[in-house]
């Protein structure tokens, strides 16, 4: 018996067709799996994100705290070394004194309010972003299906099959490669 190359052809297109469709189907799913695994990995970037935004403000409360305490230490020590020489609090510069000191810790309490905001902006800017890479992990996963992805490589390849095993009906004994035609005896 001769080899049929048209039949080997065939047979040989038809695996590699499935086993195409087969990686087909699998690389899609790994993807997927890939594209959630990343979706979840984001979202919870954000919350930590968020909660660096929380600490940092947190930070700056207990900062301004703590400078106000330092001001109001020094104011008290002002007024005590100024009573002591027998100055006039109320008037003059010492009440020019005490204004700029109270000045002054409203400008640095100011200061590091905004600071702390900047940073907790900036801290929740980035949790934002990963939201958004969140969501669009997401989505990019959601519009992934591996069964298409298999049915998509099944239907571009079954051209090329269907055609391999038309030329080897064409050229086979019978006519037929599923037809078997007993001869009479």
């Amino acid at each position: 018996m001769a080899l049929d190359f048209s039949l080997i052809s065939a047979v040989t297109q038809t695996a590699g067709l499935l086993t195409s469709a087969a990686g087909s189907y699998y690389s899609a799913k790994s993807q997927k799996s890939s594209l959630n695994y990343q979706a979840q990995m984001s979202a919870l970037n954000a919350r930590l994100y968020e909660l660096s935004a929380q600490s940092a403000l947190s930070a700056g409360k207990v900062e301004a705290a703590q400078t106000g305490l330092q001001y109001g230490a020094l104011k008290s020590r002002q007024r005590a070394s100024m009573a002591a020489r027998g100055i006039d609090l109320g008037v003059g510069s010492a009440a020019e004194t005490q204004a700029s000191t109270e000045l002054l810790k409203d400008i640095d309490l100011n200061t590091i309010k905004a600071n702390a905001m900047r940073q907790a902006f900036g801290i929740r800017s980035q949790g934002i972003n990963a939201q958004n890479e969140s969501l669009m992990a997401s989505a990019s996963a959601s519009g992934i299906s591996p069964g298409s992805s298999m049915a998509s490589t099944l239907l571009g390849g079954a051209g090329q099959v269907a055609a391999s095993w038309y030329q080897y009906s064409q050229t086979s004994p019978t006519n037929s490669p599923m037809v078997y035609i007993e001869q009479p005896r």
